[in-house]
């Protein structure tokens, strides 16, 4: 019998298209990731919020990373999670999370067109300036909502502005916590346009090129223990010009864009980001048990081993079931919000635990950084506080059992 993530029970079973692409992903991460895992590691590694292929080449020759790249274009794995009017798969979220699970069980990322689905927002000249950019790789994006006095509640206390200035617009504010934006290309920036709407219509998205003279990002950038170097930064607008072409949607309904791109991408995939970290935190923990002798007979015998095992399968299980139905419910058309943040709290809460007991199994080898645990442990940590904290999750979930979403 293989481990969880490797069979289904007979009563379910994800379509054999899905199965088979999952099969693919399986294969690549197997062959040709963890082979390079130790390397990673030890040269670079990972960087958070940093775009894929911009780790790798951190940390490998360009021959190694090319050869990555091409795997993924050639395989289609490129753009599995581009819709088919763009010259994607068009697969859904079910796929996409069975996908991504498999890419998330190593520590060294896959290359793929990683594209913010508001971005499929665009119109007209936007589509061939900033869209079709960033599908072919040429071009990475970041978010920018977070602020120093508006991180749990962006609609309420958003200060960046955006005032009408003829044909155009004038940002002015200050954005914190914004991942990988000294390495973006375009920032997509939410600013109030209407002070009494606020996030009921008064919010609006702007696409913002980086090189723009308005745009100030503070260097070195936010040092954290997520990485060994900062990926996250202070980003000022100071009185940064933008035209009607750079309305990204309609204006006043950037809060509903930017609650789009967190209820999918930081919320929701929260949910096969931290499986297959999980999952490989799991089979090397048993792997590890089975190995490891103690007075005299191997850990794996021990009760206390066993339990912890147990309670890292059951979180694992548990997380993959519900991840992957409220991605089935996105799926069939449902508003998944409260769902969402359902997915995201629990990949942060059990994530991190699930983690933290392997560290404790693998004992002094845990805290090595030559294997994964202790990065896959920092990543899951922070997910209970990237993209909302789990008390904001809490929030939301009991508005809609309240009846309030």
């Amino acid at each position: 019998m293989g481990t969880p993530s490797e069979t289904e029970t007979a009563a379910y079973q994800l379509p054999p298209a899905i199965r088979e692409f999952r099969e693919l992903a399986r294969r690549i991460v197997r062959e040709e990731l963890l082979p390079l895992e130790r390397d990673f590691l030890v040269r670079s590694g990972h960087v958070y919020g940093m775009a894929p292929i911009n780790n790798l080449r951190l940390a490998f020759p360009a021959a190694v990373v090319e050869r990555l790249v091409g795997l993924a274009r050639s395989t289609g794995l490129w753009e599995f999670m581009v819709p088919e009017r763009y010259g994607g798969s068009g697969l859904g979220m079910l796929a996409q999370c069975a996908i991504l699970e498999e890419f998330m069980y190593s520590a060294v990322p896959f290359p793929f067109a990683n594209v913010p689905n508001i971005l499929y927002e665009c119109k007209g000249a936007q589509i061939e300036r900033y869209l079709k950019p960033v599908i072919a790789g040429e071009k990475t994006t970041c978010f920018a909502q977070t602020e120093p006095d508006a991180g749990s509640d962006p609609g309420g206390m958003m200060k960046t502005r955006a005032v009408k200035d003829g044909a155009g617009w004038v940002i002015n504010g200050t954005k914190m916590w914004i991942s990988n934006a000294a390495e973006s290309d375009v920032i997509m920036v939410q600013a109030v346009t209407d002070l009494e709407k606020r996030q009921r219509g008064g919010i609006t998205m702007f696409l913002v090129e980086r090189r723009n003279p308005g745009v100030k990002i503070e260097e070195p950038g936010l040092a954290t223990w997520l990485g060994p170097r900062p990926a996250q930064y202070i980003v000022h607008f100071e009185d940064c010009r933008v035209g009607e072409a750079e309305v990204l949607g309609e204006v006043g309904q950037g809060f509903t864009l930017g609650q789009r791109w967190l209820t999918i991408h930081d919320r929701l995939l929260r949910g096969p980001y931290a499986l297959g970290k999980m999952q490989r935190a799991l089979d090397m923990s048993v792997e590890w048990a089975k190995a490891r002798v103690t007075f005299g007979r191997p850990i794996a015998e021990r009760q206390a081993i066993q339990w912890k095992l147990v309670d890292m399968h059951v979180d694992i299980t548990a997380l993959r079931s519900m991840t992957y139905e409220m991605a089935a419910r996105a799926d069939g058309g449902e508003d998944v919000r409260s769902e969402a943040a359902l997915v995201k709290m629990c990949a942060g809460d059990w994530g991190a635990r699930c983690l933290d007991r392997a560290v404790q199994i693998h004992g002094a080898m845990g805290e090595s950084t030559e294997l994964p645990l202790t990065l896959f442990y920092r990543l899951l940590r922070h997910a209970q506080i990237g993209g909302g904290t789990s008390e904001i999750q809490r929030i939301l979930i009991a508005r809609k059992l309240l009846g309030k979403a």
